[in-house]
């Protein structure tokens, strides 16, 4: 289906790609823009349901506030944490709502395909499992278009449907910062600044069932 070195791209852009907090201000090209949207577009989901909605946002307005309600729970969710780990949680970046000259929310709509969504009656967290393929393609797309970007976890969700006025059944699932970059990291930023670590492989891997290497 695929020549070798096509196949090689493909796992380059996976084992590549990372979450990225700066960004230069240089614009994304509209057709660049739509080569991301068209690869999220193309992610499965359950039931071919398709629950996704992209909401681009571009103004400096609209990115402030948004950059507010991630400072906020930013600084809400640091009571966890004490010490060196608090400091840590503290320096992670938000600023990068506000340079990127592009952040997407990706919302999921849990009514799309109506009530009877074939896979979904049994697990009804598939709409959101779709959406999450259509993040990861659209991350992976991102990449390979050589732009950064970075997934934006701190927020309450009533903040960003007010800032967005998005519907109170539509859940805002993620909000993807995307721009160019001069800091592309060659490991995951939570792995350098020894938040964590990745972890090992033959751990994770079971055989027939649970706890059975």
């Amino acid at each position: 289906m695929f020549t070798p070195e096509e196949k090689d791209a493909v796992y380059k852009v996976i084992y590549t790609r990372r979450d990225v907090r700066t960004f230069r201000s240089d614009p994304i090209p509209d057709d660049t823009v739509m080569n991301l949207l068209s690869a999220a577009h193309h992610a499965p989901s359950v039931g071919f349901m398709q629950p996704w909605n992209f909401v681009l946002v571009t103004s400096d307005d609209v990115k402030q506030r948004l950059a507010w309600a991630a400072d906020k729970e930013r600084r809400a969710l640091a009571i966890h944490y004490e010490g060196e780990r608090q400091d840590q949680f503290l320096e992670l970046k938000i600023q990068g709502i506000k340079q990127a000259p592009l952040t997407i929310c990706i919302t999921c709509d849990p009514t799309r395909g109506g009530s009877h969504v074939l896979g979904r009656n049994s697990i009804p967290e598939t709409d959101m499992l779709s959406v999450a393929c259509a993040i990861q393609n659209l991350w992976l797309a991102a990449c390979a278009e050589g732009l950064a970007a970075g997934w934006v976890s701190f927020y309450k969700k009533n903040d960003v449907r007010d800032i967005l006025e998005i519907p109170p059944h539509i859940d805002p699932i993620a909000l993807i910062s995307i721009g160019y970059t001069d800091q592309y990291p060659d490991k995951p930023i939570l792995e350098s600044t020894g938040w964590e670590k990745r972890r090992t492989m033959d751990d994770l891997i079971y055989h027939e069932k649970w706890g059975q290497s």
